[in-house]
């Protein structure tokens, strides 16, 4: 279907009333929902990504449109439910065991359902177990954040509770790590931001 012009900017924008009164007025017009995610709401947040790897758009903006696409995906979801439409792959995402931090682990979780994917979100202080158990409800890929250096080497934890499950692949990311601290522990990926988290994880869930 064409794309919804209107939906497409205010998803953009952040304006969380426009998109909302947008997918009311679809809704209403028996719009195909599953076009209107794939063809408007998904492309305005993945274009949104690459704008912020490029640093023309911030994390306050992207929290803002995150936010008004899923008070968008909200309106939608049961119309979506019952047409069968399947999301892109499961995926859980966590703050590392003794790390408080939320911020850029909620900027990576609403970038990732915004992309399509059915995400977990796990919380803060999140510990083997938990991981584990998100990979046992149907996690196909595993994300980790930190932000402090004191609790990015449980990372490794992580990712070696993982070694005899290869069909999970486990992706890190957060301000001290880097892609080599990431080769050298073994992770499956790393994402140096938001954006290049989706990417990582698009090529994993493709590739598996």
């Amino acid at each position: 279907m064409a794309r919804n012009e209107v939906l497409y900017a205010a998803v953009g924008k952040g304006n969380r009333k426009a998109v909302e009164a947008e997918v009311q007025k679809a809704l209403a017009e028996n719009v195909n929902v599953v076009g209107l995610l794939m063809d408007s709401m998904i492309p305005a947040m993945r274009d949104l990504g690459e704008r912020f790897s490029r640093n023309e758009v911030y994390v306050p903006e992207m929290l803002i449109a995150a936010r008004a696409m899923a008070a968008g995906l909200k309106l939608i979801e049961p119309q979506l439910a019952k047409s069968g439409h399947q999301p892109l792959g499961k995926v859980c995402v966590g703050t590392v065991k003794g790390d408080l931090h939320d911020i850029g682990k909620n900027l990576v979780a609403m970038m990732l359902k915004g992309a399509g994917y059915e995400v977990d979100d796990l919380g803060v202080d999140c510990d083997v177990a938990k991981f584990a158990a998100a990979a046992d409800r149907g996690a196909q890929v595993v994300l980790c954040s930190a932000l402090l250096t004191t609790t990015m080497p449980y990372m490794k934890d992580v990712v070696s509770a993982f070694k005899d499950r290869p069909q999970v692949k486990v992706v890190i990311g957060g301000a001290p790590v880097t892609q080599q601290y990431a080769d050298e522990i073994g992770a499956a990926g790393y994402g140096q931001d938001a954006n290049s988290a989706v990417k990582v994880v698009d090529g994993l869930i493709k590739g598996a």
